[in-house]
């Protein structure tokens, strides 16, 4: 059965999510109920926007094997889709009590609670992540970015640091380590920052509207001018463009 297994998952790979269904019937019917299968016919319904059969299966996957992470993943991503936000969280919850080990489960709990508003809870799982895995540079990162939204600027640059020092390639990273110095008034820290941004990823290029406001707002007109000059050369909405160019006028006389 293994060819018809292999011909699902193809089926599934390529989206086509139908025909996947009734390949992972056709297993079924050979084979030993499977949690794994169950789930990706689960994963099927819901890409396909039919929610109860989704939870059906996810339901049938959780009987055969309560252990298996990526179900309360996706089940709680269907949850999500239709706007169960609470129910997401429960899914989510309950996965993460079920296997108390796993620090994935967390991760999108926290994720999903900083969506709904929920910081100081995602906060919590956060630092639990990281008591356990005290290098996950996307936990630090995501902790960051949780006390940045609270206006603690210092704890926002204590975390996105600890994230730079383990993932040291990461445009987006030093981008809002940036911004975190640039809201606690740390404009040469900021301006350092993007500029790595800008050195890792030339093609991000909100980093060069912000070197250039920063420049202007020190008194260096000539970098400033560059900056908003090579951003300029982006596709920009046609407001924008305007408000740049205006800008840049004003500069220059």
């Amino acid at each position: 059965m293994s060819e018809y297994l292999d011909k699902a998952l193809k089926l599934f790979n390529e989206k086509k999510y139908n025909e996947a269904i009734d390949a992972f019937n056709i297993v079924l019917e050979h084979e030993e109920e499977s949690a794994e299968i169950y789930n990706n016919i689960a994963v099927s319904y819901s890409n396909l926007a039919q929610y109860e059969n989704a939870e059906k299966y996810f339901n049938k996957a959780l009987e055969l094997n309560h252990e298996l992470p990526q179900v309360y993943l996706n089940m709680s991503d269907t949850y999500y889709k239709k706007g169960e936000v609470e129910r997401a969280i429960e899914c989510l919850r309950a996965g993460e009590q079920r296997i108390p080990d796993n620090t994935v489960i967390p991760h999108y709990l926290a994720r999903m609670l900083m969506d709904d508003a929920q910081v100081d809870l995602a906060i919590d799982e956060l630092e639990y992540i990281l008591d356990k895995e005290p290098e996950n540079y996307d936990a630090y990162y995501d902790l960051g970015r949780a006390y940045f939204e609270l206006g603690n600027w210092e704890a926002a640059i204590c975390n996105f640091e600890n994230a730079a020092e383990y993932k040291d390639n990461s445009g987006f990273i030093y981008y809002y380590l940036g911004q975190a110095y640039e809201a606690n008034d740390e404009i040469d820290k900021a301006i350092s920052n993007y500029l790595k941004t800008e050195a890792l990823d030339n093609k991000f290029y909100p980093v060069l509207k912000k070197l250039g406001m920063l420049f202007m707002a020190r008194g260096n007109m000539s970098d400033a001018i560059e900056y908003f000059e090579e951003y300029l050369k982006f596709d920009l909405t046609e407001e924008e463009n305007k408000t740049i160019n205006n800008l840049l006028n004003r500069i220059k006389k």
